[in-house]
């Protein structure tokens, strides 16, 4: 049997992860300095939080928690995919190959991968779900890898951030611009790239023109407008509901999955950010 693996900056729900026997690896947080309780995350509290000005601190997910995991499955005489957060944002990525690298050589006659889905979110999780259907599906390990590539190649991610101030203090953009944008309210429209990088691929004055401008993208690359698309967000749901009347707008027939923005990777976009994930004719 082949087991999915992935962590939970996919920000899949527990419902889904359930239903698909998706393990998962958890990368950690702190909240002022303390860490975050382990019970279910609660969106609207955390953003309230960082709104508030809470500092919050993330780390990856250590090589030999991921061979721990891993290894549970091998011992057991099951094969291993795990798929994970973008190389280009995280080091979890790097670790998880350790380990399966190391996991390989002593366990010849079993099969473990560690994929880069050059995602987060639901740009991670949507790949995520796919491979555990082809696994339950009983697909080999082989061609679950294959198509792991293709979705990778496939999955379009972009998103709008309501404050700047998230994007300064990660790095991904200067002072003056972060101040200049947040005076001006310029809502930046960021990208996950070929390698799996966050880039700027354009901009908006305010959130509802910033939603309009995600929904022309979705026009512009979707493959297949019956397709499911993903949505995340940090809080802010009232954009949400404008964003996916503006794909109905543009076409789109098929199901939303939508999600709070987990903490991981939303503590660095911050409160208000709005995200789209579907599946295009190329990233």
């Amino acid at each position: 049997m082949i087991r999915i693996f992935t962590d939970n900056a996919a920000n899949l729900p527990q419902e889904l992860l359930e239903r698909h026997a998706i393990r998962l690896v958890p990368l950690t947080y702190t909240i002022d300095g303390q860490a975050a309780p382990a019970e279910e995350f609660d969106g609207k509290q955390f953003y309230q939080q960082m709104r508030a000005g809470a500092d919050v601190r993330t780390s990856m997910i250590t090589p030999q928690t991921l061979r721990d995991a891993f290894e549970d499955c091998l011992r057991q005489g099951d094969d291993v995919i795990y798929l994970g957060i973008s190389s280009g944002i995280s080091g979890t990525l790097a670790a998880a190959q350790s380990a399966a690298a190391e996991l390989s050589e002593q366990y010849p006659q079993r099969q473990v991968a560690a994929f880069d889905t050059r995602g987060a979110s639901l740009g991670e999780g949507m790949q995520v779900l796919k491979a555990a259907q082809l696994a339950a599906e009983g697909a080999s390990f082989a061609h679950i890898l294959t198509r792991a590539q293709e979705w990778s190649d496939r999955m379009c991610q972009y998103f709008v951030v309501e404050d700047l101030t998230y994007l300064k203090r990660g790095g991904r953009i200067s002072g003056a611009v972060a101040l200049a944008g947040n005076l001006l309210n310029i809502k930046p429209l960021l990208r996950g790239d070929e390698q799996g990088h966050i880039v700027r691929c354009g901009g908006a004055r305010g959130m509802r023109h910033a939603m309009a401008a995600l929904a022309e993208r979705y026009a512009s690359l979707v493959s297949d407008n019956t397709l499911p698309v993903g949505i995340a967000h940090a809080d802010n749901p009232g954009d949400t509901a404008l964003l996916e009347s503006l794909l109905r707008k543009q076409g789109f027939r098929g199901d939303v999955l939508s999600v709070c923005y987990e903490p991981v990777t939303g503590s660095h976009v911050g409160p208000g950010t709005v995200a789209l994930f579907f599946w295009g004719v190329h990233r």
